[in-house]
């Protein structure tokens, strides 16, 4: 009779180390998880900037409405201009930055707000170090590879998770304003050397008749229009792919194979950039810097640039940026003589 009251007791002492084993176990796995997601400046994340995005109750619904109609059309203009699609590989993710602190991918276009928003960023994943303010940071130092860490560097696994659960987001502009910023900034500043050697010498041995040494030489005078020769030209990209200042948005940042969230643009760029802050929970942590500059390209400057090209070349200059004006829902400049 008495083994029967030792078993039960064995057996009350294994159920109940059992439960306390469960217990113990639930209770690690619980702290586990808070700690995961605890972001590094000690507070726990709320929900990642796509689930904000896409539940919607966080943002302002006019601001809402409008970043889905942007997406809205850039779906439909893929749709109906992309005859075919391909899959993604690592070099079509050199221009997409990664912030895995908030779950962010951003793809950075030149002339399009790109220094400023790489300096958010290294605000956001700590790359800034003790900087706070974006404007604290140099230019040149947000340009230094390897500060950010872009979606290329990742395994392909790891590519496609941060695919489908980061908020993907790119900034575009009016692309003939985006390349009348570009030819500014490159080629008219006397700081900008390496481009007038690298690109400039060539623009002029191609495109001048009859040029001086000097210029050959130096590089540093390209006119507006030879720049329109340079890019219309067909053995310019038989040779190497633009570089990336003067590049096409779609073919920096793939807009018909990535799915991007928040497509902001440079017309709205304060608002569309604390719209992002504000999905990625980082409103308070950081503030985009604002735009004071009164030398920035606007549409009445591309116009006077354009005014001396002739309507072959501005065809074949709009021919060349088509798909940006499509995709992004921009109107074909009315300074076009060939319309």
């Amino acid at each position: 009779m008495k083994k029967p009251k030792v078993n039960r007791m064995v057996l009350a002492m294994f159920l109940g180390c059992f439960i306390i084993a469960i217990f113990y176990c639930q209770n690690n796995l619980k702290q586990a998880s808070e700690s995961a997601i605890e972001g590094t400046n000690g507070q726990k994340s709320r929900r990642s900037p796509l689930q904000t995005l896409y539940d919607g109750d966080q943002v302002e619904s006019s601001v809402q409405a409008a970043h889905q109609g942007r997406r809205e059309l850039l779906e439909e203009a893929c749709r109906s201009y992309t005859r075919k699609r391909r899959v993604l590989i690592p070099e079509d993710l050199k221009h997409v930055m990664v912030d895995d602190r908030h779950g962010l991918l951003y793809c950075y276009v030149p002339k399009v707000a790109c220094t400023n928003w790489k300096r958010v960023l290294m605000v956001l994943t700590g790359a800034a170090g003790p900087h706070r303010d974006p404007l604290d940071i140099p230019a040149h130092e947000a340009h230094v590879a390897g500060t950010l860490r872009t979606l290329s560097e990742y395994s392909t696994a790891e590519i496609n998770r941060r695919l489908r659960s980061y908020l993907k987001f790119v900034f575009v502009r009016e692309p003939f304003e985006r390349l009348v910023s570009a030819y500014r900034n490159k080629f008219t500043r006397s700081y900008n050397e390496a481009f007038h050697k690298r690109y400039g010498t060539k623009i002029v041995r191609r495109h001048r008749p009859d040029p001086r040494p000097e210029a050959l030489e130096a590089g540093d005078d390209v006119s507006f229009e030879e720049f329109v020769y340079y890019l219309v030209d067909p053995a310019t990209q038989r040779e190497e792919p633009f570089n990336e200042h003067w590049e096409r948005v779609h073919s920096l940042c793939h807009p018909c194979l990535i799915h991007y969230d928040v497509v902001g643009k440079y017309e709205t760029l304060e608002q569309d950039s604390s719209y992002v802050l504000r999905l990625a929970g980082a409103e308070q942590q950081v503030a985009f810097p604002a735009s004071h500059k009164s030398t920035r390209t606007t549409g009445d400057m591309a116009a006077q640039f354009f005014h001396k090209i002739h309507p072959f070349y501005q065809k074949k200059l709009f021919n060349l940026y088509r798909m940006d004006f499509l995709l992004f829902n921009y109107s074909t400049p009315a300074y076009l003589k060939f319309t």
